[in-house]
């Protein structure tokens, strides 16, 4: 491990940005890449055939997020292994995901259709919707298998690769969509295997280049198995896995709600909600990044490295966050108007932006701690305090909100700070109890 992903030493300043700008880069592109399949089917393909894409990027982004949880899981794994130095294992765990994931792929083929008609994809566009899932289902593996990989190299302390990899497959989809969509008029199908196509040729490429570097493991074949290793990457993963599922269901509440209020509200939250997903990139960033960094100081046993890196992390958090949240609360018009001509969707897309622009400062805070937590594997205490937030605060609050006479988006949107900030007192609260526990443990 080369002194730029040791994180047991030096500047945890410097080592930090290094390592999350390149995560956050990685994330931008895969905002866009989500957006291309939709963009060239709307564009050249059929009205069945772009519901089949919604529908479907849906139920595989819902599995890839979850999957994407569980992943974490690989991350803390080898950065505490790398920590303890003990290099053995790391070749297990990965055969054990990599098998794991495996598994799952064979059943979204299989269950393609159950689970369409679950969510309530329209009868005209059933069949395209199945396709899609099927075509994406069967190339899971890949999709999983770039996750893996990234899971693998930021757990190592390296996150420029993962950056090249999504960038790789992100030219790769574009070009591809054009060809069988624009020019092969393949439709739904052509983007499901746009989709696949890219992130097989970002995996082939990430395999070669991980052959090549000098890795501190090596996975034997015998270890791609359904092992005990298994156990512990769901006891890190899943509650992760959890919390990433009860948001999204949260966000799918949040969007029944103002529906209720009207054409104007619901394409207004639409395209606030594009915004929404770019503001969280910077929390997202440094949660996955303060998991990889206390990982490998927990090993090390290296508990105040630890701690000033979440402190760290909240202060770069904090000062990014400002700057969105001055762009998001005083000229959050002009950024809607980016993705809408129609003044009145900007006007309520600014609405909504302006009671959320705060989650731009505290969401910092709170993914700093999570990632505090992911990283010294408490991820059941992540899962709960997620959990209590969407359904203390998050849903009460914009369900309240919305069903007044006069309903505002801006009350509404309020409603992810104001549970942020709830949140950020539990863990506050578990931190003090948390080093308690672990002061206690010291002494017997």
């Amino acid at each position: 491990m080369d002194d730029i992903s040791d994180f047991t030493s030096g500047s945890i300043f410097k080592k930090l940005t290094f390592f999350m700008f390149p995560i956050l880069g990685a994330l931008i592109l895969q905002a866009m890449y989500g957006a291309v399949d939709v963009m060239m089917v709307g564009w050249f393909g059929t009205t069945e055939g772009l519901s089949g894409v919604s529908t479907g990027s849906s139920i595989i982004n819902l599995v890839t997020f979850v999957l994407t949880g569980l992943a974490m899981g690989i991350t803390v794994i080898i950065g505490r292994c790398l920590g303890q130095k003990d290099e053995e294992r790391i070749g297990a765990v990965i055969g054990a995901s990599i098998a794991f994931f495996a598994l799952i792929g064979v059943m979204m083929v299989v269950f393609a259709r159950p689970v369409s008609v679950l969510m309530q994809a329209p009868a005209e566009a059933l069949d395209e919707t199945v396709n899609y899932v099927r075509i994406c289902g069967s190339g899971l593996l890949f999709i999983i298998a770039y996750n893996v990989i990234s899971c693998i190299f930021r757990g190592l302390g390296n996150s420029r690769l993962p950056l090249i990899f999504v960038l790789i497959a992100c030219v790769t989809n574009i070009i591809g969509d054009y060809v069988l969509i624009a020019v092969f008029n393949m439709d739904e199908s052509g983007a499901a295997l746009a989709t696949v196509a890219a992130q097989a040729v970002s995996v082939i490429l990430s395999l070669v280049i991980l052959k090549k570097e000098k890795l501190p493991f090596k996975i034997r074949r015998g270890d791609i198995r359904l092992s005990g290793e298994i156990k512990g990457l769901l006891k890190v993963g899943t509650p992760v896995a959890l919390q990433e599922l009860l948001t999204q269901i949260s966000f799918l509440a949040l969007v029944a709600f103002i529906n209720r209020i009207g054409l104007e509200a619901s394409s207004g939250y639409g395209v606030a909600n594009k915004i929404v997903s770019f503001v969280m990139l910077i929390p997202s960033s440094l949660m996955q990044s303060m998991s990889s960094f206390v990982a490998q100081n927990v090993g090390a046993k290296r508990e105040d490295r630890a701690k000033k890196a979440m402190l760290t992390g909240m202060s770069i958090g904090i000062v990014i966050g400002v700057v969105v949240f001055y762009l998001t609360f005083f000229h959050g018009d002009l950024v809607s108007a980016v993705f809408s001509r129609d003044g009145r969707v900007i006007e309520r897309s600014f609405e909504y932006l302006r009671g959320f622009a705060l989650e731009a400062i505290v969401t910092s805070i709170l993914f700093s701690f999570i990632g505090y937590y992911n990283g010294h594997q408490e991820t059941l205490f992540v899962m709960i305090q997620g959990l209590m937030q969407t359904l203390l605060v998050r849903l009460p609050v914009s369900y309240v909100m919305s069903a007044g006479p006069d309903p505002s988006l801006t009350m509404i949107g309020l409603a992810a700070p104001l549970a942020t900030m709830f949140g950020i007192v539990m863990n506050l609260a578990y931190f003090f109890y948390f080093q308690k526990r672990r002061l206690s443990l010291t002494l017997q």
